[in-house]
């Protein structure tokens, strides 16, 4: 046991590496191609299948085939071992220094009468898809969810496009405006219950957790905005966009949030993420 924390440390102590780590760790459950994770750290295809293979060595991640494409997905009973070995072999499961880090509640969700649950959907622009989540939410679930959206990058307008999708299915737009996440990160900002990325760049990116310990998960979809064609074959993009975010928002609205624990929960919306054939 101890030989092989030693030697995923030892592979973990070389940035690079732990930026892979790191990467795959935010998008789990989801696997991702070698050549995404190479544009995504702005690696040299050959280093990184050098630093793919070493974590692979110690069994940190897992490489799994997919046609013709080799993909990769974090080791999680591996990344939990490190931390066992860490804290409870070493410090023989000690509650003063083991409890600390992970006193992550089971069942924090229960809803007091008037209370809502805060929910962010996050992308890159915050121009169409989280802006096509927050709108839905807010007409299928206001009664349960304060909604919000942002961007990582905000654009300073929403697709009219998207505009015209909502206001076709009768979603109330007023309001709704492209803001970046830094916004929620503020001290006056509500405290989220719920993070969802709905695109692969957003999910990617290295931030800074969120406080309140909120679950988490990415809900990939492909950015209408960047469909190529017609304005018919655009049109088509945003409407397909706008159903795939439907269908997982009323699965999440379905869900009994105040009976699952954390746990459950995650798996729960984790599952959604995967709806469409999207992940």
């Amino acid at each position: 046991m101890e030989i092989a924390l030693v030697h995923r440390l030892s592979i973990l102590s070389h940035p690079q590496r732990m930026a892979i780590f790191r990467l795959l760790m935010r998008r789990y459950p989801n696997a991702l191609p070698a050549g995404e994770i190479t544009q995504v750290l702005n690696l040299k295809a050959s280093t990184a299948s050098q630093y793919l293979s070493a974590l692979m060595n110690v069994q940190l991640i897992l490489q799994e085939r997919r046609g013709t494409t080799l993909l990769y997905r974090m080791n999680l009973e591996a990344a939990r071992a490190v931390i066992a070995d860490f804290f409870v072999d070493c410090c023989r499961g000690r509650p003063d220094l083991c409890e600390p880090f992970f006193d992550y509640p089971r069942s924090r969700f229960t809803q007091t009468s008037g209370q809502k649950h805060n929910v962010l959907f996050i992308c890159t622009g915050n121009s169409a898809r989280s802006i096509f989540a927050e709108a839905i939410m807010r007409h299928e679930a206001r009664d349960r969810f304060n909604v919000y959206s942002a961007g990582s990058h905000h654009q300073s307008e929403i697709n009219p496009h998207a505009i015209e999708i909502l206001e076709n299915h009768g979603i109330e737009t007023a309001g709704l405006r492209s803001k970046n996440t830094s916004e929620f990160r503020a001290g006056d900002a509500p405290t989220m219950d719920f993070v969802f990325t709905v695109c692969d760049l957003a999910a990617n990116e290295d931030c800074p957790p969120w406080s309140g310990q909120p679950v988490s998960a990415h809900w990939s979809l492909p950015d209408p905005a960047k469909a190529s064609g017609n304005a018919s074959e655009k049109s088509l993009a945003f409407q397909q966009s706008f159903g795939a975010i439907s269908i997982r928002i009323n699965a999440f609205t379905a869900l009994p949030v105040e009976a699952l624990d954390r746990v459950s929960l995650q798996y729960k919306v984790d599952e959604i993420g995967k709806m469409m054939g999207m992940q």
